[in-house]
């Protein structure tokens, strides 16, 4: 059988598994159904694709507990790659972050934690909700249920995650070691669930420890080929349309895989994992966060012009620099200078001009302006939005 012919029966074999839903965009558009699969290079602006984590239990087994007949979106997490694929952002949504709920089916319109779109109108709604909250547009959406997320990991062949500390949840059933682990199947569903074993036991905690898996998958996958591989690509294209429900534009095995491949070339330090920022309000109920819309218009008219984005430091709540992370070699040291002799009692006059042609000490540390713009391009986001880069090793914090 030819390569052609390969690739033919593999698209057509995923195509047979998928269940699709329509987004509010499908709809306008008139391409309500599977579009022709677009050139990755021909999507204005690149990609913005929405992944949803359910909470639901229907037909998952009884290894979750009982099926309560609710669905949440438990996970919310929206991908932008650049129109010219230099970079990547993937933001998180707290899922105790209030928001103005759009109109949506079910209900809406009105204030509300951001993780009850799903209840309110399925996948379309939680889309509806991140444009309004992001002022991007949404074409691409996922929704992955639990068993859904143990056979994508089991498609990569594991992920391995560094802990510092014990990781000990009851309710999710995770016990972790000290070290790294190689985590596929139930136990990465378990490790992406855990928010008691983590941190401060939040899910800003959580959001930071998921973190410390998605860099790992990335490297994982740029590593081992699968990205120049269409036979892995496809099996993976097939894991996800048999596990999720797709957005319209979405539910083509071409567009997944061409989706993928925009990551193939992209530098590791390019794509970065940021948990969209918040703060607790009184305004708000216990326990829940308000969105900081100022340090969120940093970050989303970044990701609007296509610019990368640079955190201050990597990690969060419940996540630190692997100790033990491979290091690059640092270049040599420039021969020591001798610095002039300094007189401490020579008088020193307030008034008295400061040349501009005066050495700088290359080693004094400036704080940047949120905003601005760093030499390699990338915005400097507010300290207050935490991540990581995917070339940054961390560890998740367990919580013994």
């Amino acid at each position: 059988m030819s390569g052609a012919s390969i690739a033919a029966y593999a698209a057509w074999d995923v195509t047979a598994s998928i269940s699709t839903v329509s987004l509010a965009s499908d709809l306008e558009s008139g391409e309500e159904g599977a579009a022709p699969p677009p050139s990755i290079d021909a999507i204005d602006g690149g990609v913005n694709l929405l992944l949803v984590g359910s909470d639901s239990r229907t037909n998952q087994g009884d290894a979750y507990g009982e099926d309560e007949g609710g669905e949440l979106n438990d996970v919310t997490m929206l991908l932008h790659i650049a129109e010219d694929h230099s970079n990547a952002t993937v933001v998180s949504f707290p899922r105790d972050l209030v928001v103005d709920l759009p109109e949506c089916p079910e209900g809406g319109g009105y204030t509300a934690p951001i993780n009850t779109a799903l209840s309110q109108g399925g996948l379309a709604c939680v889309a509806l909700t991140v444009e309004s909250l992001t002022g991007l547009s949404v074409p691409f959406a996922a929704e992955i249920q639990f068993n859904g997320v143990i056979e994508m990991s089991n498609a990569v062949g594991g992920v391995p995650v560094c802990v510092t500390d014990v990781i000990d949840d009851p309710f999710t059933g995770v016990y972790l070691e000290p070290g790294t682990h190689p985590l596929a199947g139930a136990d990465a569903l378990g490790f992406l669930r855990t928010r008691h074993g983590v941190g401060d036991g939040s899910d800003l905690g959580r959001i930071s420890s998921q973190q410390v898996f998605l860099s790992s998958l990335v490297r994982t996958v740029k590593s081992d080929s699968t990205l120049t591989d269409f036979g892995k690509l496809y099996g993976l294209a097939k894991a996800a349309a048999s596990n999720m429900i797709l957005s319209d534009r979405l539910a083509s095995p071409d567009t997944m895989v061409s989706i993928a491949l925009a990551l193939k070339d992209m530098d590791l330090s390019k794509v970065t994992f940021v948990a969209f920022p918040s703060y607790s309000a009184d305004w708000v109920p216990e326990g829940k966060v308000a969105p900081d819309t100022e340090a969120a218009e940093v970050l989303f008219a970044a990701i609007r012009a296509d610019q990368p984005v640079a955190v201050e430091a990597p990690g969060g709540i419940a996540s630190v620099v692997d100790p033990n992370a491979p290091v690059d070699p640092a270049p040599a040291d420039p021969a020591p200078v001798d610095p002039a002799p300094v007189d401490p009692e020579a008088p020193v006059d307030p008034e008295a001009p400061v040349d501009p042609e005066a050495p700088v000490d290359p080693e004094a540390p400036v704080e940047p302006e949120p905003g601005s713009v760093n030499a390699d391009g990338s915005t400097v986001l507010p300290s207050n939005v935490k991540g990581q880069t995917a070339a940054d090793y961390t560890c998740s914090v367990g919580n013994e």
